[in-house]
């Protein structure tokens, strides 16, 4: 607080009294999303189970619109797509990591959208079920799909990933009828199934340039908007919602 004094040539009383106004006022939101055609969309979790949910143009990497203290359960989320909906938001794509919640919530809205999973959340949780050193030959030939997943760059590329995707469930497939037997097998059974469901909607971005293939982009928008944060830890829960309304209005401006 100081510091920002020395360097605005004000006193610190003053300092406080303008940043506790600005707290005490909510930003207004932009009203028109209607330009905002490929969309990136993700949350991050802050306080236990609810955090930020952040809309970003996928066309420039720039936030659109976010929202504070929001789960990422279907109430919620079909609330914010509501909300983008009254402001004519008529997406051509939208880069998820696979909540199931807001696809269901997306394609209600905009049943044409063109739903892109997010290719590093399937490679990461898809790395994690079939773990670091797997012992058994079919968890080792899977873990090899994931670790391809983030390089497929070209139409060629896509078919061959796809055909040893067949090639794998030629061979190991029938894990998905067998019973439930220990965490390996079922985590190995939950990867299987997260990739073929994915499978569908991977590639998108290899048709249109503009569609994001991951989301990252909000990942590193979350990293510095947490780095920022954890300088203001001690605000009360009013005036720590009107911080983050105030920090989203004014990096979407």
């Amino acid at each position: 607080m100081r510091q920002l004094a020395t360097q605005s040539g004000r006193s610190v009383s003053t300092i406080r009294r303008i940043i506790a106004d600005g707290l005490s006022r909510t930003p207004e939101v932009n009203n028109d999303f209607s330009s905002c055609r490929y969309l990136i969309l993700d949350g991050t979790a802050l306080e236990k189970r609810k955090g930020l949910f952040v809309l970003m143009d996928g066309n420039g990497f720039k936030v659109v619109y976010g929202r504070f203290n929001m789960s990422e359960a279907p109430r919620d989320l079909k609330s914010f797509c509501d909300f983008l909906l009254e402001r004519q938001l008529c997406p051509h794509s939208a880069t998820v990591d696979g909540n199931p919640h807001l696809i269901r919530a997306l394609k209600a809205r905009w049943p044409q959208i063109k739903i892109q999973r997010c290719l590093v959340h399937i490679q990461r949780q898809g790395l994690s079920w079939c773990r670091q050193r797997p012992k058994r030959t079919d968890a080792k030939h899977l873990r090899q799909l994931f670790l391809r997943v983030s390089w497929i760059r070209t139409q060629k590329d896509k078919r061959k990933f796809i055909e040893q995707v067949k090639q794998w469930e030629r061979r190991f497939g029938s894990i998905g009828q067998r019973p439930e037997s220990g965490w390996v097998l079922s985590d190995l059974k939950r990867a299987r199934s997260m990739l073929l469901a994915a499978l569908p909607d991977m590639f998108h971005y290899l048709n249109d340039k503009k569609i994001a293939h991951s989301t990252n982009a909000l990942e590193g928008y979350f990293a510095r908007l947490k780095q920022r944060y954890r300088q203001h830890r001690g605000l009360s829960v009013v005036r720590r919602e009107a911080y983050f309304r105030w920090f989203l209005h004014l990096r979407t401006r």
